[in-house]
């Protein structure tokens, strides 16, 4: 399935503290979120995950419990971006709230979401996986964070 998008799509209705956007990486897309925390960076680049497939609102009725744990920061995005597209996929579901918790390089996690439905949600696309490619967690010099990569679609 082709899949267009925008030179940079965002989420204009973030605080100005927080927030996600996408950008286009070949065939990919890469996506970041940022945020007053890690925690909640991780969170905007989750829900930045969430908008390459739907620009739909999602109803936050089911919560599902993740966990993950990586040998650094960088890799733990990845690991997290990667349990949520497991959940989608087995689950056949779709996230709109994500809540974080991160102590050194272990991650304790909540998706909340409903089952998707092909004409409330119209799916663009299915996320195969999150990549090493443009991986970047980091805090700066403004004091938020910020965490990205490109995800394979």
């Amino acid at each position: 399935m082709a899949l267009f998008v925008p030179a940079v799509k965002t989420n204009a209705e973030a605080p100005i503290d927080r927030g996600w956007e996408q950008f286009p990486h070949d065939a990919d897309v890469g996506l970041r979120g940022w945020g007053p925390s890690i925690e909640v960076a991780f969170e905007q680049a989750a829900l930045a995950l969430t908008g390459i497939v739907t620009d739909a609102e999602i109803a936050v009725e089911t919560r599902i419990a993740v966990a993950c744990e990586a040998p650094d920061v960088e890799l733990l995005l990845v690991d997290w971006l990667n349990a949520i597209i497991y959940e989608m996929a087995v689950r056949s579901m779709l996230f709109g709230r994500f809540e974080v918790k991160i102590t050194g390089t272990r991650l304790q996690g909540a998706l909340w979401g409903e089952p998707i439905d092909q004409v409330k949600h119209l799916p663009a696309c299915e996320p195969k996986g999150a990549t090493y490619t443009a991986l970047r967690v980091a805090q700066g010099s403004d004091g938020l964070w910020s965490a990205g990569c490109v995800i394979d679609v």
